[in-house]
């Protein structure tokens, strides 16, 4: 089996159950994706027509970009610093430790 295809097999395997904890309500729950969605439809009603494919990327990389930018900022930010250190507690590659040690 291919690296990549052994890697993903193993993360399957493991599932929310390799994160920490404090994690797993956040990594299951689907608000996120719907309110970037929401957000998407919200601005392009503002809009209405499109003249062409490339207009509407535009829009969706900028509706992206800002809610990065807000995520980044740290008042919408899914996971502290703090929570993310435990995903690598031994500075490795940014792996989950249990599906890099097979469990």
């Amino acid at each position: 089996m291919p690296p990549a295809a052994n890697f993903l097999t193993q993360a399957r395997r493991a599932g929310v159950h390799a994160f920490p904890r404090s994690h797993w309500s956040k990594i299951w729950s689907t608000n996120p994706l719907e309110r970037v969605n929401k957000e998407i439809k919200r601005r392009a009603r503002v809009v209405g027509i499109f003249p062409n494919d490339a207009a509407v990327i535009r829009l969706v990389g900028a509706v992206l970009a800002d809610l990065h930018d807000e995520w980044q900022s740290g008042d919408r930010r899914p996971f502290s610093e703090g929570s993310m250190a435990l995903l690598k507690p031994n500075g490795d590659t940014g792996t989950v430790a249990a599906i890099n040690s097979g469990e």
